[in-house]
């Protein structure tokens, strides 16, 4: 199993980063939220997971070890694969999930592409007491794992490509993106740049009310 690649940033793609490791450029699938934290030719460290198939050898990318173990444990609940499961935690942080398990949050799973009323009751049964334990404090259904900014002026682009790679329509993308651009905005006017995992949560908040 490779546990983690780490090395420059080589190209970045909608669902994939290549990272150079040893003169050699591993393509990782990853999350919306975890590519917008990528910069071509920046270091990079990613917790990862490779998933085995007849046809195909696929490795997947997490900002770290417990996002890498969540992944690999939601895909013990039967009908969830390693899409569904990097759905799960691109829309929510591994406590956020462990949170909406333990009290039984089906809202929680519905906010994920894919995931409907029935199949949240089905999950939050299979999964009771295979996450672990929340940790206190670990704040809401959509707590945010990060800080990391995108650069100037692209945080328009990389939320509406990462709401689109999640299955949403262009027009709910673009929906999405003006319901979050004031929060974008006031963090802009304050000096700081627009946090693209938070507003990609609040995007998805923004869509899962609208339903």
């Amino acid at each position: 199993m490779i546990a983690f690649v780490s090395g420059p940033v080589a190209a970045l793609g909608p669902d994939t980063a290549v990272i150079e490791v040893g003169g050699v450029g591993m393509s990782v699938q990853c999350a919306p939220d975890v590519l917008a934290q990528l910069r071509v030719g920046k270091h990079a460290r990613l917790a990862t997971s490779l998933v085995v198939r007849e046809d195909s050898l696929t490795l997947y990318g997490f900002a770290d070890d417990d996002a890498r173990q969540t992944f690999e444990l939601l895909q013990t609940a039967s009908g969830v694969g390693p899409r569904l499961a990097q759905a799960m935690l691109a829309v929510h942080s591994p406590d956020a999930l462990r949170l909406a398990v333990a009290e039984g949050d089906e809202k929680a799973l519905t906010a994920v592409p894919g995931i409907g009323k029935k199949g949240a009751q089905k999950l939050l049964l299979e999964l009771k007491g295979r996450l672990g334990e929340p940790v206190p404090g670990a704040g809401g259904q959509l707590a945010a794992r990060g800080g990391t900014s995108a650069p100037g002026g692209g945080w328009r682009s990389q939320l509406h490509a990462a709401l689109v790679g999640l299955g949403y329509a262009t027009r709910e993308a673009d929906e999405a993106v003006a319901a979050v651009a004031p929060q974008a905005e006031a963090a802009a006017a304050s000096g700081t740049e627009p946090p693209v995992p938070q507003l990609l949560r609040a995007a998805l908040q923004t869509l899962n009310r609208a339903r």
